[in-house]
């Protein structure tokens, strides 16, 4: 028996979508529906901050709302792709939609791929949940903050890296594209919208090392410090 495949608008061509169905909202719609609901969580968000801390700098009230901006994308919209990825291609709800948007810059997330799969599982069960513990860790300045914001940041840009590089790999080596020829869904969406994600965890990496290294610094003064007091002491 011969299956009519049904025709798309994604890369490659002759790639299978299940039960593909075209987007019902434009691409402005789904866009301001979806900037319109950050700009509701971010507003909280900075409402909370400033009534639990209002004393907190600018910089650091930045890093709690990219905190949460990351949390919610990778524990909500990046875990409706991992629990929804069997059926992405039908998907008419808003995130559905939006992945759809997006895959016509990478078709892997209509297709099961197991290396999106697996990255985008482990980001939303992992740095999704933990991204939220560190906005709430420099709200409270807590001591823990400088730690998990490093080991947050540096799964971005890891899992980051691998996403450019096992597209690439098939791009180059296996001649196989997953991105439409149109040249700002390469540089718009699969470019520009991930590689956010190694700028900023980039710059937040070093302010982590940079800190820790200025309080082992401060431990190893004051621990020759007092060394030093005690051997005056002894003397005397």
């Amino acid at each position: 028996m011969n299956v009519t495949k049904i025709p798309h608008p994604f890369y490659p061509v002759e790639t299978e979508i299940v039960g593909y169905l075209a987007n019902e909202w434009s691409v402005p719609t789904l866009l301001a529906v979806f900037a319109a609901g950050w700009a509701v969580i971010l507003g909280i968000t900075s409402a909370l901050v400033k009534r639990h801390n209002p004393s907190l700098p600018s910089g650091e009230k930045a890093a709690i709302l990219w905190f949460v901006l990351s949390g919610t994308i990778h524990l909500f919209f990046e875990g409706y792709f991992a629990f929804n990825h069997t059926r992405m291609g039908g998907m008419q709800d808003l995130f559905g939609q939006l992945w759809k948007e997006y895959s016509l810059s990478d078709s892997r997330y209509l297709t099961s791929d197991p290396f999106v799969l697996c990255m985008e599982t482990v980001t939303a069960v992992l740095w999704g949940p933990l991204s939220f513990v560190v906005a709430w860790y420099i709200t409270k300045q807590h001591p823990l903050r400088y730690p998990l914001q490093a080991l947050v940041s540096i799964g971005q840009i890891y899992g980051d890296i691998l996403y450019y590089a096992t597209s690439m790999f098939d791009h180059y080596h296996k001649g196989l594209t997953y991105c439409r020829p149109e040249g700002y869904y390469f540089w718009c969406y699969y470019f520009f919208m991930n590689f956010i994600w190694i700028v900023i965890p980039g710059y937040l990496l070093y302010q982590s090392i940079d800190a820790t290294a200025k309080a082992f610094r401060a431990l190893d003064k004051m621990s020759k410090s007092l060394q030093g007091n005690g051997n005056v002491k002894k003397i005397n």
